[in-house]
């Protein structure tokens, strides 16, 4: 190789380097303290005239302790959702933390307390997720039925929200719960709409045709994005593709959240964290 191109090439290796750095750096320190609102319309076939519009915020892998994500953060999500002119907020899991580079773990019992501002304004429905269970789910469990939070374990709950029947369905986290889904749907007994709520959307074939909507999260969707190269997470396994976003599938409808900590490597990149917006209308 002629000196020149030597040199040439030098530069670029150092340049490249210089951006692998900048990327890591802001996807520890400046990503992960974003906090993103993003509006989704939700077309559902035989969604009733009754909910036409009904909104719901969701919100998936707290995380609170993670690096850059304490309690500070969740009130800042908190305000957030009770700012927010949606109807119901449904949470699916993760509310603490077993282990990530740099966090500390903080027990809901500290935790929990922080939603009940939220819950004295609006209905909050959640299920559990790996991590609670790991880190004790009945007590998790516990801690937010205290600030008010209703929690379905493989449990169903009539509602109405806005003027709309509602079920709301809790099937139990795919690798730490029993996720007993024929339990989870036995007390559906009229034609009301189903919003499905679970931790792990890899459960998603398992789900019967009944509910309307399933809403999941586990993913952080993905945590890392790159241009041209897209998610990493998506590699391996086929049940990896439900990462972030909406899915039909099956005659299914899935909603994956992209969450608000993270969980093993304390960054995002091209993922920020997020409170995802739905507004559910029926099919044209």
């Amino acid at each position: 190789m002629r000196p020149g191109w030597r040199h040439w090439a030098r530069r670029l290796f150092f340049a490249w380097v210089a951006l692998a750095f900048a990327a890591v750096a802001y996807g520890v320190f400046v990503e992960p303290r974003r906090l993103v609102e993003r509006d989704y319309t939700i077309a559902i076939p035989h969604w009733p005239a009754t909910c036409e519009g009904l909104r719901i915020d969701h919100i998936s892998d707290v995380h609170t302790g993670s690096p850059n994500n304490g309690l500070g953060n969740l009130d800042r999500v908190v305000d957030r959702l009770i700012a927010s002119d949606s109807d119901v907020v449904i949470m699916t899991g993760d509310y603490v933390i077993l282990s990530v580079l740099g966090g500390k773990y903080i027990p809901a019992s500290v935790s929990a307390p922080h939603l009940r501002a939220l819950t004295a304004r609006k209905p909050v429905y959640a299920v559990l997720g790996n991590h609670d269970w790991w880190k004790g789910g009945p007590e998790v469990r516990r801690e937010l039925e205290a600030a008010g939070v209703v929690v379905l374990e493989d449990e169903s709950r009539r509602t109405t929200i806005r003027g709309c029947p509602l079920w709301i369905v809790g099937v139990g986290d795919l690798w730490t719960a029993k996720h007993d889904v024929r339990k989870a749907f036995a007390g559906v007994n009229d034609d009301a709409p189903v919003i499905a709520m679970t931790h792990n959307p890899a459960i998603l074939p398992d789900l019967p045709l009944r509910a309307s909507l399933v809403l999941a999260g586990h993913t952080h969707g993905g945590q890392i994005s790159l241009p041209l190269v897209g998610q990493p997470a998506k590699w391996g396994k086929a049940e990896n593709r439900y990462i972030r976003g909406f899915y039909a599938e099956g005659g299914r409808e899935l909603f994956v959240s992209p969450g608000i900590g993270t969980s093993i490597l304390p960054m995002r990149l091209g993922v920020p964290p997020e409170i995802s917006r739905l507004t559910l209308r029926a099919t044209r």
